[in-house]
Parts: structure tokens; C-alpha cells; sequence
């Protein structure tokens, strides 16, 4: 299969003509009906059901053509990349983070990195679930973890980056938000989100509020979800105060709890680069300097 076939596919299910599709795409009819029956041939199954205005998808090449579009999307992503690294750059170091505001600090330290190594790339990759195992496989160079988590971490470098306290949770409009602490106390009577992939710390925390008999609990899949639901009044929640992206949208409430997160960046062993230890050092003196910011 060619990117010119699946152009060509994606053309003709999106103009159901052979003639159209075959003029916006500057071929000839014949090439433009040859290369779709070759595609044909190469998956074994009909896309395209020809009738004698042009064609339309069958239940199966509906199906494949909606794959073949987010196919070409990520391949036009990856192309754009590519064109961009080559014109600028001639290294790159990548950071896998669970969340955009993970690391608060990370587009200063991308701007003051960048003012002393102009030809190093630094690409944030987004992955909530996948990042241990990206890293692991040596396709990030830099991961943000917990630190409780790289106890089995073989051939790993482990950088403490900052420490994280609990926080509480709400809508702008609920009575609690009004507290600079939150007790025990003050959550009782309430309904409290749980799960979502927290933490053992964390987990910990909401078992002994939910053993006290005290509270109600709802079971929330995922972060983003239970802000949603927070947002719609159904309850409150605790969360590390590094997924705290400070836009105002909710209230985050210091809980009165001495228990914090290490917050860590993991390199691998065999990584040497010089740009590398300057890229952590730039990220570990912006948290350094940042005392009063609330973590």
C-alpha cells in the first residue's frame, strides 16, 4: 500500500466519483481507477461499490478508509516533525508526563534551555498510562514519575524534582472553598471521588476517609473525569497538588495531611548527553527558586 493509494482511496470515498476524484488529484481516470484496484487486490476485499455514477464505500471499506484517514493524519504529523527537526535542530531529548501540567515549569525550562542549546529539540509527550512503558523501551528520554515508582528500575537515574502536598478539590461555589485548610471534619457529610488511577499515597488517604462511615464515595474513572464531575456538583476530591493546572476553574484547598509525593525525572543509565544534565539542572533550579509557589 502507497500513500498515493491511500490518498486516492480517501479521495473517491469522499467524492464517490472516479472522474472528480480523479481530477482533484491532477491524475489521469485510468491511473487514478488502476491504483484503487490494485489496493483492492493487495487487502482482499472490495472497498468500493462501482455503479455507473462512481462509487460508494461497502460496510467493510467504511471501515477501512476512516483507519486510512487517521493513518494519513498521523503520517502528515510525523512528516511536519520531521521537516521541522531537520531545518533547526540536530538532537532531541523527550519527556514523557501524564499531564500538561505536570511539570508547571517545563515551558520556562524549554525557553531557558533553549536560549544556551539552540540545536537541541525538547518534545513533551503526553501519555497518562503509557509513559513507564515508553520509557522502558528507551522511546523517551526523560520520564516524570513518582518516586515510589522506580524502586524496581533497572540501569535508571533517578532526579528528585519537587515535593507535592494533597489538596482538596471544589467548585468555586462550594462552602468549602472559602477554607485555607481542609480537616477530616470538613469533608464529612460529603461526597468524595475516588480511583481514577490515584496513587497509592493518595489511595491510602481516601481508604481511611471512607472507613470512617462518614462520607459518601463515588468511583471515578480518571482525572478529567472527576474534575467534570466536580464541576457538575456531584461531589468534591483530593489530588496531588501537581496536576493543579491554576487557571481558576476550581479551588485548590492545602488538606491537612503531612504526607507528600516525591515527584522524580528517571533518565536512563546509558544517557550521557551533555544536553541532557543541562535540560535537568534548568528544570531542578526553576522548582528550587520556586519556594512560595504551592506544589
Amino acid at each position: 500500500m502507497t500513500t498515493k493509494q491511500i490518498d486516492y482511496c480517501i479521495e473517491l470515498a469522499r467524492t464517490q466519483s472516479f472522474s472528480r476524484g480523479s481530477e482533484n488529484l491532477f491524475v489521469s481516470q485510468p491511473t487514478f481507477s488502476y491504483q484503487i484496484k490494485l489496493l483492492e487486490e493487495e487487502v482482499g476485499f472490495d472497498i468500493f461499490e462501482r455503479n455507473g455514477k462512481g462509487a460508494t464505500l461497502t460496510p467493510a471499506g467504511q471501515q477501512f478508509v476512516s483507519f486510512l484517514v487517521n493513518m494519513r493524519e498521523d503520517m502528515k504529523r510525523a512528516i511536519e516533525q520531521g521537516q521541522n527537526f531537520s531545518a533547526r535542530y540536530k538532537d532531541s531529548i523527550s519527556i514523557s508526563l501524564m499531564a500538561r501540567q505536570a511539570i508547571y515549569f517545563l515551558p520556562e525550562a524549554i525557553r531557558k534551555f533553549e536560549e544556551g542549546q539552540t540545536h537541541v529539540q525538547i518534545t513533551p509527550k503526553f501519555q497518562y498510562g503509557g509513559g513507564m512503558d515508553s520509557f522502558l523501551k528507551n522511546e523517551v528520554d526523560v520520564l516524570f514519575t513518582l518516586k515510589e515508582h522506580t524502586k524496581q528500575l533497572a540501569g535508571t537515574v533517578v532526579h528528585e524534582l519537587f515535593k507535592s502536598h494533597i489538596y482538596l478539590i471544589t467548585d468555586k461555589d462550594d462552602p468549602l472553598a472559602s477554607k485555607n485548610i481542609i480537616t477530616d471534619e470538613d469533608i464529612y457529610g460529603r461526597t468524595l471521588m475516588v480511583g481514577g488511577g490515584s496513587p497509592a499515597l493518595l489511595r491510602s488517604v481516601q481508604q481511611k476517609l471512607m472507613s470512617s462511615g462518614k462520607i459518601s464515595y463515588f468511583n471515578s474513572p480518571d482525572h478529567e473525569t472527576t474534575l467534570t464531575n466536580v464541576a457538575a456538583g456531584r461531589g468534591i476530591c483530593l489530588a496531588p497538588g501537581f496536576l493543579n493546572d491554576h487557571s481558576g476553574q476550581f479551588v485548590w484547598i492545602p488538606y491537612d495531611c503531612k504526607d507528600t509525593f516525591d515527584c522524580v525525572l528517571c533518565t536512563h543509565k546509558t544517557d550521557s548527553r551533555e544536553s541532557l544534565q543541562v535540560f535537568i539542572s534548568t528544570l531542578k533550579q526553576l522548582y528550587n527558586e520556586a519556594i512560595a509557589f504551592p506544589l
